[in-house]
């Protein structure tokens, strides 16, 4: 008769061995057989692996040895902690694993002081301000900067972009606090933009940080409350309107004086030729005296007759004369010797019509 717990014992170690062949070891008598035929069966696959990881690797370091740079960036070159600046866009190389590649954007870009760009919200710790006649004024900048030296940007400074915003505000508030608050609203804000600029120009070259300042101007500036705020308006337009009126004022005086630029030299041109006319005719009239004086004092009697005729033609010319022997019944026009036939004689008949009456007249 088998004993129980014999058997239970030989069920359990063939259970053991089944466990141990599928796990690649032998538990109960141990054989190496089945581990060296694993070992074997794992080598040739890590040898297929190995010539796939190399060639990986030299794909990698070929890829890295390489970097295309665009026109709009500069590229950084760190050599065993050298930095070396490179601005020619286009294929540049470089040794992997030695040199470091880092790009920065030559781009302008912005940055708001005062107010949120996304919301248009003010920021009151960077935007309220005291002006020179110690009122109070909300201003928004914004300033425009680039990068003008990238090695310096990147280690010249842990954070460029804020020690050029503080510098931006500490000349702000310094600028603003030198003009009235007239100025600041309304007509001093091209003198504050290019004041501002030009101290935080030459701060900037002097930290020497890699930024340089392109344009800073005044988004807009106006009183902390409502009622300053509307008075402020009211001037503005005020202003506007007498800058309006002033220019229609030169446009109407742009437009006259021309117009009478040119009828004045019409009448002085015209004045001139009438000048020059009476004094050409004064001259001949004058020429016409010598010579009749001249001819005077050859025949003085013929020149009277010859004088007093023509101041007869001119002061009676619709004179007639009729020449008569003294009685009533002969009278002879002395124009009908020059006058044509038909005038001569409708004279002549006129004459005798005249005749008769006085004829009839003194038979009655």
């Amino acid at each position: 008769m088998r004993n129980p717990f014999l058997d239970r014992m030989e069920q359990t170690i063939r259970e053991a061995q089944q466990r141990g062949r599928h796990q690649g070891m032998d538990t109960g008598n141990i054989n190496p057989e089945p581990m060296k035929e694993r070992q074997k069966l794992k080598l040739p696959g890590i040898k297929r692996l190995l010539p796939v990881a190399l060639i990986a690797l030299a794909l990698s370091l070929a890829n890295s040895c390489w970097y295309l740079l665009e026109e709009d960036n500069y590229a950084v070159i760190t050599t065993l902690g050298s930095p070396t600046a490179v601005t020619q866009a286009g294929l540049h190389f470089k040794l992997p694993l030695v040199q470091q590649l880092r790009k920065v954007s030559k781009v302008i870009k912005g940055m708001p002081i005062g107010y949120v760009p996304e919301t248009s919200q003010a920021i009151s710790e960077e935007a309220i301000m005291i002006t020179k006649d110690f009122n109070f004024v909300n201003t928004d900048f914004y300033l425009e900067y680039m990068v003008s030296d990238p090695v310096k940007y990147l280690y010249a400074a842990e954070d460029p972009e804020s020690t050029l915003k503080m510098l931006a505000q500490s000349y702000i508030r310094d600028t603003v606090g030198i003009y009235n608050v007239d100025d600041v609203i309304t007509t001093g804000k091209a003198a504050i933009q290019s004041e501002i600029k030009e101290k935080l120009t030459n701060r900037m070259i002097g930290e020497d940080i890699g930024l340089a300042v392109v344009n800073i101007t005044i988004q807009d500036a106006f009183p902390p409350t409502e009622e300053v705020l509307s008075a402020f308006k009211n001037v503005e337009n005020a202003k506007q309107g007498k800058e309006t009126a002033v220019n229609n004022a030169n446009k109407d005086r742009n437009e006259k004086i021309p117009q009478a630029e040119a009828s004045c030299d019409q009448i002085i041109k015209k004045a001139e030729a009438e000048k020059l006319a009476r004094i050409n005719e004064a001259e001949g009239q004058a020429a016409r005296f010598e010579q009749m004086y001249a001819e005077y004092q050859k025949y003085p009697l013929i020149t009277r007759q010859r004088m007093f005729y023509e101041a007869m033609e001119d002061i009676l010319p619709e004179l007639r004369v009729y020449v008569t022997d003294g009685g009533a019944t002969t009278m002879l026009p002395l124009d009908s010797f020059s006058a044509p036939m038909g005038v001569a004689a409708e004279a002549s008949g006129e004459a005798a019509k005249g005749s008769n009456a006085g004829s009839a007249e003194s038979g009655q």
